[in-house]
């Protein structure tokens, strides 16, 4: 439930998100008392008791930020027994150990997309190949045996799969 106070010169809006479908409304703040009301969505006709929640402005340290960074990115990540990282180690090399093993990941990552933009690259190469065998073989008679050569090969690599399946 997300609201979002905006003051103006004649009275205050809140904009209230149904908790059920997420639709956003404009609200008079002083149609909400202190101990909260009902409301009900236009959209969906859900009602939920809604109070208005203090909002408090506390400083925060920069070193609670940072354990609870790093706690985050112990849940969200595995992370080996060896690699785990603790309060003992300086936010620097925490930060660092993290970008490395990102930077791995993305490298594979984009080593496979390369790899499946090269086959797909490849197997469009050879249906426009196929498609316009006999008018390249006009132009250039000498084509004629490689490409019969280069769909002889691709054959027998299909049945080289097949056979290892």
């Amino acid at each position: 439930m997300k609201v979002i106070l905006i003051e103006s010169d004649i009275k205050k809006i809140m904009i209230i998100e149904c908790i059920n479908c997420n639709k956003k409304f404009n609200v008079d703040s002083q149609l909400i008392p202190s101990d909260g009301r009902y409301i009900q969505c236009g959209s969906c006709n859900h009602t939920w008791h809604y109070k208005i929640e203090e909002i408090t402005l506390e400083p925060l340290i920069l070193d609670s930020i940072e354990k609870q960074q790093v706690s985050e990115l112990n849940e969200k990540k595995e992370i080996s027994n060896s690699d785990i990282l603790t309060e003992d180690k300086p936010s620097a090399i925490i930060k660092q150990e993290i970008n490395i093993k990102e930077n791995k990941n993305k490298d594979i990552s984009n080593f496979f997309s390369y790899l499946i933009v090269f086959i797909i690259s490849f197997v469009a190469l050879l249906i426009l190949i196929d498609t316009l065998k006999l008018p390249l073989i006009n132009i250039f008679p000498q084509l004629e045996i490689i490409l019969f050569n280069l769909f002889e090969t691709l054959k027998d690599v299909k049945l080289f799969i097949i056979d290892l399946t």
